[in-house]
């Protein structure tokens, strides 16, 4: 049938994409044997369509699928190009599944376009939009020119009600000893906050390094992203008694644990996203092309909007207290650690655990 060759060629064509790995598609990236796949997989595709609309007295559901095919056909021809600038084109593997992708290198045109200059007017509040002081980089990223600006203060006291512990003597985390010094560190915090800790981390190698090292020496229940879905964790954290829950990106932003049950967030490293990333590569490229400052002006930005949303789960109401512990001595010994801190609540910053110590008691 129709849709039994569609099937077959879209097999015979992913084989061929999966056999290279994960990696960012130049213009034109397509091998002459891949080629030949894909031609095969279009033509298919048009074959489908047509058989579709063929079928006399055909319901809306038909009609929709002849749609589909066609809508289809385009995106893969689009993917196959790999000729528009203002995409990033790349292959990328999870499991056994294997993903041909675009995606637009700025969004900010689109989102002005197909969003803000459809509305009278729009409102965007959130407790982590400001980087440096200001909304500059994030509506640079949206597309949003003239505003109405309000930056408030946080109505909590986090002077009162946190401890920011950076401690100033670890390796920095690109040296091979830093997974073992920050073991160290997490067993000691977990001990000082009786477990009731989130700890989070920007990659699944840390998160599993650290977990083997800590393993029999935390005297507190720990759970790991992965255990269950996030939804059952969490109202298993929230149900145990001292919990502990090690976790990377899915848990830095939308969770809400308030009250004791979560004491202490402590974060491995600056969470800078890696310029091996497709998208996150493309953005950098294309800002040095335009003579632009890569680091300063989008990595350092995005990483302090990261690193404000993971602390963000420590202190949620005006009753809570605990720590927040950023494992990573750049935050301290390089200059653009400055931006960091000045864009972070403004806990009180210690560098000792016996102060930490002190503010638990």
């Amino acid at each position: 049938s129709e849709v039994a060759s569609v099937r077959m060629r879209a097999e015979r064509l992913f084989r061929q994409l999966a056999r290279g790995p994960a990696r960012r598609l130049p213009p034109n990236w397509i091998t002459t044997r891949a080629t030949e796949e894909a031609l095969a997989l279009l033509q298919r595709l048009e074959g489908l369509r047509t058989a579709l609309l063929a079928i006399p007295d055909r319901p809306e559901t038909i009609a929709g699928l002849a749609g589909r095919c066609l809508t289809l056909a385009g995106e893969l021809a689009f993917l196959f190009k790999a000729e528009d600038d203002g995409h990033v084109y790349f292959i990328e593997t999870r499991g056994r599944g294997v993903f041909l992708r675009a995606m637009p290198i700025d969004v900010s045109e689109r989102l002005k376009e197909l969003m803000f200059d459809q509305v009278r007017a729009a409102v965007l509040t959130s407790a982590t939009l400001a980087v440096d002081g200001g909304f500059t980089f994030l509506k640079d990223r949206l597309g949003i020119e003239a505003t109405d600006e309000l930056l408030l203060p946080s109505p909590f006291y986090f002077e009162d009600q946190a401890v920011l512990y950076v401690p100033r003597e670890l390796p920095e985390p690109t040296s091979p000893g830093f997974v073992d010094h920050a073991a160290e560190e997490i067993v000691h915090l977990l001990e000082l906050s009786r477990g009731r800790a989130f700890v989070l981390f920007t990659s699944y190698a840390n998160m599993n390094a650290v977990a083997e090292r800590i393993a029999g020496r935390i005297d507190y229940p720990v759970f790991f992203q992965g255990d269950a879905p996030m939804p059952a964790l969490l109202e298993t954290f929230r149900g145990t008694p001292h919990a502990v829950l090690l976790a990377t990106a899915s848990f830095w932003q939308g969770v809400d644990v308030v009250g004791e049950q979560l004491s202490c967030v402590i974060i491995d490293k600056l969470p800078f996203a890696s310029p091996g990333d497709p998208v996150v590569g493309a953005r950098i490229d294309r800002l040095r092309s335009r003579g632009g400052n890569p680091f300063a002006e989008y990595q350092v930005p995005v990483a302090v909007l990261t690193l404000k949303q993971g602390l963000g789960r420590l202190i949620r109401s005006a009753s809570d207290t605990g720590i927040l512990a950023v494992l990573d001595s750049r935050l301290v010994r390089k200059a653009y650690g400055q931006r960091f801190l000045e864009s972070l609540p403004p806990a009180r910053l210690v560098h000792d655990l016996a102060e930490v110590e002190r503010f638990m008691r």
